[in-house]
């Protein structure tokens, strides 16, 4: 904290949010960029498609998110459980 009651933390800075963002989209970019010059043999036809590599990963994590969400609901102990 500073003293006019600001978070100075880079990660809040407007220059640097702007920078990640420029970051991330290249690293999107440079992931789906090979498709345009390499071929691919599928094994799958949905293995052929546009960006197939990107956007199942994409959705393997988010599914993955989803999944962990749900599970604790059911495995989520209150913080005095181990307590004698």
């Amino acid at each position: 904290m500073t003293g006019n009651g600001h978070d100075d933390h880079w990660l809040v800075r407007p220059g640097s949010i702007r920078v990640l963002r420029i970051v991330f989209i290249g690293v999107l970019a440079a992931t789906v960029a090979p498709d345009f010059i390499i071929d691919q043999h599928e094994d799958f036809g949905i293995e052929g498609s546009f960006g197939f590599y990107a956007w199942y990963g994409f959705l393997t994590c988010v599914g993955m998110i989803v999944v962990s969400k749900v599970l604790s609901v059911f495995l989520k102990r209150r913080d005095t459980y181990f307590d004698g």
